[in-house]
């Protein structure tokens, strides 16, 4: 394996990394935002307030797009695992 090749390997899982986790993160950030705007609307300033939402949102995004996810998490080390014989050989 040549540093070009492993350059690669390290660029795809960053990619996956990014295009996995990307759903939660957006929709946690979403709600995060809405969340505190509202409480400088109201000026309640409880923690619980702004957490609980986010948890709330993480877990519908999971069970939405966690098929998904775990198709292309799959996918990806199935061709990483596959490509090993020629990067070695």
């Amino acid at each position: 394996m040549d540093s070009q090749q492993a350059f690669h390997l390290g660029q795809q899982g960053l990619y996956m990394l990014l295009l996995v986790s990307a759903p939660i993160l957006l929709a946690v950030l979403v709600v995060g935002l809405v969340v505190s705007v509202f409480q400088a609307a109201t000026q309640i300033n409880e923690t619980t307030l702004s957490f609980v939402p986010k948890v709330v949102a993480a877990v519908a995004v999971l069970a939405v797009a966690g098929p998904w996810m775990l198709t292309m998490l799959v996918e990806y080390i199935q061709r990483t695992l596959l490509a090993i014989p020629t990067a070695v050989g």
